[in-house]
């Protein structure tokens, strides 16, 4: 492993796209998954969830490709599962892009022979079964076979019998209807809403109303206490209104008990073994340090109405906790000569701050990490080739970033990293990650702005086709955390009294304080000195970028943050 040399590995999808096998080419983490803490449910490779029971299905066996009707970068594959455990029964059939690696799945059920005293109450004799075959099966679209080189296709919506409902479409080669029993549909209290994700192929007339579309699915409650759970599946259409209700549903866990999750020790295996190494731009002048650090190294609490700040010990003991961002309280930075070297924090003493929660209905689980940096430097934007250093714009004292690992409770397998990018973000696959060493991912942290990137390099933030926007640039260096060593465990509500909160967890106002700068000036000399012909463009720009960027205000802790229970914004 070299830390501040140019060693990291990353997948190669390249091969994967120019390759015109029917088969997958399947993905695996870099290095071996250990044996994890025993302990409950997590990484069985079973999950309950009341009254049925789901096992992961990862073997395919392809049927159908998209590749012969469009470019192979827009095509798409679909599969069946094979390798079914016994007695569980296939809910629908899957897709993916052929351009990715295969490393999804789809869920596969069956009933629960016995239930848990303490999920009792969730059953009732008198109920149906919770799993039936479907009555029939609708023709929602097909193709018929043009050519020898390309086969037909059919694609089939089950009919559920009254009070269930599906859960997934079949497809298949032939005209003939699929057989009752090679699916299952699932009683409607067990399943939950789901929602169209990504729109992933589209084939036939160029109208969206006239032609046939597929779409991943999601769960539409999500976070830590959504109980939908994702099946792996798909919605396929022709004709589709988006405002009608979809015609198939996710499951629900009503086993409130989330016996997959992780234990304590579980966690911190999972950390010890991903953590994540984060580096930090070689010009960065503004970098992280510990809560406690900082407390100690003179920041201040400030009273609205007061004109003196108050000394906050090391464990935050003395700041007010609960309530709102109502604006009478705030910290900032003494007005001493400690100032900026508080800006400039202590790399030494930084560490991730972790909170751990379960995600599509407990079947995995997140492992948020926080950073703080005790200042965020100004931004730089960038016009065409020009880059041009701004002198208060984007500044704000106290900074607040993350990035969150999604962890498969089936099998404890890393699935993806969640990189928090200022007010948005990006999912990255676990597969397009660069990793350092094992199963241990990067992460880039932007120059002075802290923003997450899966990659090195320039990050625009806002128009990358003109080439117009702020700079976040991204790069390996000397200055690093790594976060499977340096880290504090701070959340984990559903193990409820194993971890104990911090004291500043609970502070709820800002960081940082408010500061109304003129920017207008300095924003309108930017746009005088530029060719007319691109004046209007920048200043359209301008007003799009976040509002933070144009006044000094620090941000509030990341228990007010709406993804602490939501999930990300993905």
């Amino acid at each position: 492993m070299e830390i501040g040399g140019s060693k990291c590995f990353r997948w190669n999808t390249n091969a994967i796209a120019q390759s015109s096998s029917p088969h997958p080419q399947t993905f695996s983490l870099p290095a071996p998954i250990p044996q994890w803490p025993q302990g409950k449910g997590f990484a069985s490779g079973l999950v309950n969830l009341g009254e049925i029971e789901v096992s992961r299905v990862s073997r395919f066996e392809f049927i159908w490709s998209s590749s012969a009707m469009l470019d192979t970068k827009k095509a798409v594959t679909f599969y069946r599962p094979v390798g079914v455990p016994d007695r569980f029964h296939i809910l629908g059939h899957h897709c993916q892009p052929s351009d990715k690696p295969l490393r999804s799945f789809v869920l596969v059920a069956r009933e629960v022979e016995t239930c848990l005293p303490e999920t009792a109450d969730i059953y009732n004799q008198d109920k149906s079964p919770p799993l039936k075959n479907p009555l029939d099966f609708k023709l929602v679209w097909n193709q018929n076979a043009g050519s020898m080189e390309m086969s037909g296709v059919y694609f089939w919506l089950p009919a559920p019998p009254e009070g269930y409902k599906a859960l997934g479409y079949l497809v298949t080669n032939k005209p003939d209807k699929p057989l009752l029993d090679e699916m299952c549909c699932v009683r409607t209290d067990l399943t939950d809403k789901c929602q169209t994700y990504r729109l992933i192929l589209t084939a036939g007339s160029g109208k969206p109303e006239f032609s046939f579309q597929v779409w991943s699915l999601r769960p539409c409650e999500r976070g830590m206490l959504g109980k939908g759970v994702s099946v792996g599946t798909f919605f396929c259409s022709s004709g589709w209104n988006m405002r009608e209700d979809l015609p198939v549903a996710c499951l629900k866990n009503l086993n409130h008990m989330l016996p997959a999750m992780p234990n304590l020790q579980q966690i911190h295996a999972l950390i010890k073994h991903y953590g994540p190494t984060v580096f930090f731009h070689p010009e960065e002048i503004y970098l992280p340090s510990s809560v406690a650090w900082f407390f100690t190294n003179g920041a201040l609490l400030y009273t609205k109405g007061g004109s003196k700040g108050e000394g906050i010990d090391a464990t935050g003991s003395n700041l007010p906790v609960g309530g709102t961002n109502d604006g009478q309280f705030w910290i900032d930075l003494p007005i001493d000569d400690k100032r900026d070297f508080l800006k400039r924090g202590d790399l030494n003493s930084a560490r991730l701050y972790v909170h751990v929660k379960p995600a599509i209905g407990g079947t995995f689980t997140d492992i948020a990490m926080w950073v703080f940096c005790p200042f965020n430097g100004p931004a730089t934007l960038k016009i065409g080739i020009k880059n041009i250093p701004l002198s208060k714009i984007g500044e704000h004292v106290g900074d607040w970033e993350h990035f969150t690992l999604r962890i498969c409770n089936f099998s404890g397998e890393l699935y993806s990293i969640y990189f928090s990018q200022h007010s948005g973000g990006e999912c990255v696959d676990a597969y397009d990650l660069d990793y350092i060493e094992g199963n241990k991912a990067i992460v880039y942290s932007s120059k002075c702005g802290h923003a997450s990137y899966p990659h090195p390099g320039t990050y625009i933030q806002g128009s990358s086709k003109l080439g117009i926007g702020i700079r976040n640039d991204a790069a390996r260096s000397n200055l690093y955390v790594d976060s499977s060593i340096h880290y504090e465990l701070v959340a984990a509500e559903y193990l409820e009294n194993d971890v104990t909160e911090p004291q500043w967890l609970q502070f709820m106002r800002q960081w940082g304080p408010k500061i109304v700068y003129d920017t207008k000036t300095e924003l309108d000399k930017v746009i005088n000195a530029l060719p007319r012909m691109l004046r209007y463009s920048v200043k359209n720009l301008f007003n799009k970028f976040p509002v933070e960027l144009y006044g000094e205000e620090g941000p509030t802790g990341p228990k007010e943050k709406n993804n602490w229970i939501q999930d990300e914004r993905w």
